[in-house]
Order: C-alpha cells, then structure tokens, then sequence
C-alpha cells in the first residue's frame, strides 16, 4: 500500500519515527511536499505575494497528482496553537483531493471541533488514535 503522509510543517518532527514504523510493515510511504524544504513557503513569501501564490498553486497541483498514485493518506493531526487535533488549510484540502479519488484517508487523531467538522466527517475518515496497527 502507498501512504501520503499528510500534515502543517509544524508536525515534520514527528513523521520519521511514524514512517519507520509502517515502512517495516511494509508499505510505501511519502512524504509532504516541501519536507525536504520546510521553509520554501517561508522563501516565496520573502518573494512577495506572487511568488507565494505561485508556490501554493504548485503545492495544490503537486498534491492532486501524488495523491491520485495512493492507495491512502494518514493525516497527521496533532495540538497546535491551542487547536486540538489540528488540521491546516491545504492539509483539508489534501483530504478533500483523497476523497474526491476514492482514496482511504487515515486520521491519528479525531476529527477537530470546529467549523470544518461536518465536512471532515463527510470524507469519512478512518480514525486510528494513534494505532498504526489500523492501517490496512
């Protein structure tokens, strides 16, 4: 099975030891976009607001065409800012670009209270809590 892991830049930290533990069950796994270069958003900021826009266009795009070679996306959904269970802008995205191709979204945490609940819960996620042991 290939996995997207999916997630804000502010959860990087934590993908390594996830992606160690479920490439030695044997699935592919992938990264985020820019987790090779954490602070390219931050660069085409510096840029000015076309380079920004155009940088988020090609994240947008990138993520519609490797979302579309898995079989899942895990989502990555911690505490952040006082949020719990975080989920990011481009991230509801990604889960939306994984439903629309009929793709198993796999969710560590619930699903987060707020103005996109309805939403998230109509993509009919999997929710894990935190078991690797329910990816399948």
């Amino acid at each position: 099975m290939k996995i997207l892991i999916i997630c804000s830049k502010a959860f990087y930290d934590r993908i390594a030891s996830i992606k160690g533990i479920l490439e030695e069950k044997g699935y592919e796994i992938y990264l985020p976009n820019s987790y090779n270069n954490p602070k390219a958003e931050r660069e085409a900021w510096d840029k000015g607001d076309e380079s920004h826009a155009e940088f988020k266009a090609r994240m947008f795009k990138m993520s519609e065409e490797r979302i579309k070679e898995m079989d899942a996306v895990l989502v990555l959904n911690y505490e952040k800012n006082g949020i719990e269970n975080y989920i990011g802008g481009s991230t509801f995205l990604e889960m939306y670009e994984a439903f629309k191709n009929k793709k198993k979204i796999y969710m560590y945490h619930d699903i987060p209270k707020g103005i996109l609940f309805d939403e998230i819960d109509g993509f009919s996620p999997i929710l894990i809590k935190e078991d690797l042991e329910k990816i399948k």
